[in-house]
């Protein structure tokens, strides 16, 4: 399921019968006309099957268990709506009896205060307590509505519904990815240790290569040949490249080659790739570019082998739909205590920036050479929304942890070289206490967006990991 997927929700209409068919009838309609209009498929019971089409028997939800069961394979996510009080029961063993672990979000109706008569009166403000309470029991998570009642039609639940979606595209992908981890862990970076039997746990698979076959595979292909020319036009297309020299161009081109060849042989979703320094010692490029190019297709990549780093990345672009990139925490701005400097040699995805070019890693030139470090984007990110996540494995602890929050792109000035963007962070302070205290990394994955509500969710509640969110008070 991409960002460009449709999104199916199984949907569970909750019933009791002695409240009026009619409210069934019309609840059953406007969340069916909501969700065309967002563009979800529904997966629900027909109006013959059952009563209305609702939930409220042990017969009916065995009916609607098999028709969720016949579409496993489609449903991203079960929403149940209550006209009236609803069916506690119905509810709750409908889902289970389907065995479905997706993201589950429960909507309520409210009652109209000039409508309280036993004709329009829907009680589904305490129906809802109720089944929470049976999901609770029966330990199935879930998602509620910003209101505990709303309708449909409301821009509010329009909101929650959009983030709902969001959330099952991160668990659907996220529990079934397959990483890429390209090269050894840098020896002096043991910040990017992790464990990859955490990961699988949760079913994040790890496929990893050694750079000696990246290197050997490249150098096998000729520089006349037809997919280097390809490459070439498409990194030229991508990137300017005034002033780089061609042999790196050329040898950017292959490496590319590459490692697509490898990721699509193992079905990859995002990689890790050994940099600092194997890369401009032993080949004599900076693969930045290529990690660009991928990002900006969706297809995230971390340096040096931060296989967690780009998990992260991958999180928030599943959130937002929009790449992701990683960073370095990396300088204070100035006396401000909540603004600091994001910075990275050069691989972020071009559309964090307004204005972009090819260039060399200039601190790695220092003791590499400037003839061994080009292929790096350098760029300034514009002000406008800013997410940031991280994604840890706690080893000592057996667990995986993460940190989430939202703040802003700011235009402050800033008179440097490669990746980089100013933040504002509230109560930035505070954050950076926490990642220290403990024991986070020094890098971070960011995303032009506003989306550490949807991870937070999804991490908390569907993946059950310990996770801090900042929040600006």
């Amino acid at each position: 399921m991409n960002s460009q997927q449709k999104t199916v929700l199984g949907v569970i209409v909750g019933n009791r019968n002695f409240f009026p068919d009619s409210l069934i009838t019309q609840g059953r309609q406007d969340i069916l006309d909501v969700l065309k209009e967002q563009n979800i498929d529904a997966v629900i019971l027909d109006e013959q099957t059952t009563k209305l089409g609702a939930v409220e028997t042990w017969e009916s939800a065995q009916k609607c268990a098999a028709l969720f069961d016949e579409n496993r394979h489609r449903i991203d996510g079960i929403l149940i709506t209550l006209p009236n009080f609803g069916d506690e029961k119905g509810v709750a063993e409908t889902i289970k009896l389907s065995a479905l672990h997706v993201p589950i979000l429960v909507q309520a109706y409210p009652d109209d205060l000039g409508k309280f008569g036993l004709e329009r009166r829907r009680d589904a403000f305490c129906g809802k307590i109720s089944v929470c309470n049976n999901l609770c029991q029966y330990g199935i998570p879930f998602s509620l509505t910003e209101l505990h009642t709303v309708t449909p039609r409301a821009e509010s639940f329009r909101a929650d519904l959009q983030r709902f979606v969001c959330v099952c595209r991160v668990v659907k992908r996220l529990k079934n990815a397959r990483l890429g981890a390209v090269g050894a862990r840098p020896n002096a970076f043991n910040t990017t240790r992790y464990s990859e039997k955490l990961l699988q746990a949760v079913g994040i698979s790890v496929n990893t290569v050694d750079l000696s076959e990246i290197f050997g595979n490249a150098a096998k292909i000729g520089n006349g040949d037809q997919r280097v020319k390809e490459r070439l036009e498409s990194i030229s297309s991508y990137v300017p490249t005034s002033g780089i020299p061609g042999p790196s161009l050329v040898k950017m081109s292959k490496l590319g080659i590459v490692l697509d060849d490898w990721m699509q042989s193992y079905g990859i979703d995002a990689t890790a790739i050994q940099c600092w320094d194997s890369l401009q010692h032993n080949y004599g490029v900076n693969v930045c570019t290529l990690m660009s190019m991928m990002s900006e297709s969706l297809l995230p990549s971390a340096c040096e082998v931060d296989v967690t780093g780009v998990a992260s990345m991958y999180a928030l672009q599943l959130a937002s739909g929009k790449p992701s990139a990683l960073v370095d925490w990396n300088n204070n701005y100035g006396s401000d205590p909540n603004k600091c400097v994001l910075f990275h040699c050069g691989n972020w995805a071009k559309s964090f920036f307004s204005d972009v070019k090819m260039a060399n890693a200039e601190i790695l030139a220092t003791t590499l050479g400037t003839e061994n470090t080009y292929g790096t984007v350098a760029g300034r990110t514009p002000a406008g929304p800013f997410s940031y996540a991280r994604i840890t494995t706690d080893d000592r602890h057996g667990l995986i942890r993460a940190y989430i929050g939202d703040g802003r792109f700011v235009d402050d000035s800033l008179d440097t070289f490669g990746s980089r963007a100013v933040v504002e962070v509230p109560r930035l302070q505070e954050l950076l206490k926490y990642i220290c205290k403990n024991g986070f990394e020094h890098h971070a994955a960011m995303n032009a967006s506003h989306t550490a509500k949807i991870l937070s969710e999804a991490f908390t509640t569907y993946f059950g990991w310990e996770t801090y969110t900042h929040g600006p008070s």
